[in-house]
C-alpha cells in the first residue's frame, strides 16, 4: 500500500521515536511501514466480517417504515395480522405489504398464513439487532 501523505504526516507528528527527528527519515520509514502493515491488517480482519446478508439487513432496517414495523411486533410481542399492522402506519397498504416483504427477504419477520390471514412476527434475528440497539442507545 503506498502511504497517502496524512499517513506519513501522523506517523511524523503523532507517533513518538527515540530519535528525535520530525522528519520521514530511516527510523520513521520502519514506523511508517509498520503502521501501514497494521491498517492493512485491519482491513483484512474487517473483510473477514462483511457479509452481504448482513449489509441487506443493516439496510433493510434502514427505512423508516419497515423500522416501525419491527418496532410495532417487538411491542406486540406476539404475532400480528397484516390488517393490525396497516392501520398504525401512515403508509398504503401496498406500502405495507411492500415493507412486510422486505423484512422477510432480509429474515427479520416470519410470515404465518392462517386461512385468509396473514400474521407476522420478530425472527430471533432481529430480536437481537434491536435488543442490541437498545443497549447501546
Amino acid at each position: 500500500m503506498e502511504a497517502p501523505s496524512e499517513i506519513k504526516r501522523l506517523v511524523v507528528e503523532e507517533m513518538p521515536c527515540g530519535c528525535g527527528e520530525d522528519e520521514l527519515d530511516e527510523c520513521r520509514e520502519a514506523d511508517l511501514e509498520d503502521r501501514l502493515t497494521a491498517l492493512e491488517s485491519y482491513r483484512q480482519k474487517a473483510e473477514g466480517k462483511i457479509s452481504d446478508s448482513d449489509i441487506r439487513t443493516l439496510s433493510k432496517m434502514g427505512d423508516e417504515t419497515r423500522f416501525t414495523i419491527l418496532r410495532i411486533l417487538e411491542a406486540a410481542d406476539s404475532k400480528l395480522c397484516f390488517c393490525e399492522l396497516t392501520p398504525l402506519l401512515d403508509v398504503s397498504e401496498s406500502a405495507v405489504s411492500h415493507a412486510l416483504s422486505d423484512l422477510r427477504e432480509a429474515d427479520l419477520i416470519r410470515r404465518k398464513k392462517r386461512g385468509r390471514w396473514r400474521y407476522y412476527e420478530l425472527t430471533d434475528r432481529a430480536e437481537r439487532i434491536l435488543d442490541a440497539l437498545e443497549v447501546t442507545r
